[in-house]
């Protein structure tokens, strides 16, 4: 048996906010939504991926409140420090930026860190070895 990891699921206590937020910082699109838990059940996807990964997210959660060094996070890949620089910029301006953009030894590479509407932190990285242009990079 060889499973593969195809979704995540949350419960969040803004359905709302929470797609608005996947959609502005990750660039997630829905890609199916059903009525579901009083309200409806989305599943949102990467553009060219909905086959591969998707977020499940229902209403109904409450709200997580991670203390300043829990490092629990989703991650994503950036194929820029540039624009790992934006998204921190943006999340700034909103007030969701949680870890200002770092720079640490491979294969952490350089990265920010935002709060999501339900309280779960997201990584925005570039240089390690996954992601845009990791096919060339060595995993430790």
């Amino acid at each position: 048996m060889r499973p593969t990891l195809t979704h995540l699921a949350l419960h969040v206590p803004d359905l709302d906010a929470c797609i608005a937020f996947y959609q502005r910082y990750c660039g997630m699109q829905v890609i199916h939504q059903r009525p579901g838990k009083g309200t409806r059940i989305v599943w949102m996807s990467e553009p060219g991926k909905e086959h591969q990964f998707i977020f499940v997210i229902m209403p109904g959660g409450q709200d997580r409140h991670l203390a300043s060094d829990d490092y629990s996070h989703f991650g994503f890949a950036l194929a820029s420090r540039e624009e790992v620089d934006h998204v921190a910029a943006m999340a700034a301006q909103d007030g969701c930026l949680i870890w200002p953009p770092r720079d640490e030894p491979y294969p952490v590479g350089y990265y920010c860190g935002l709060r999501d509407p339900a309280g779960n932190y997201l990584e925005f990285s570039f240089g390690q070895p996954l992601g845009p242009g990791s096919e060339q990079m060595p995993i430790p």
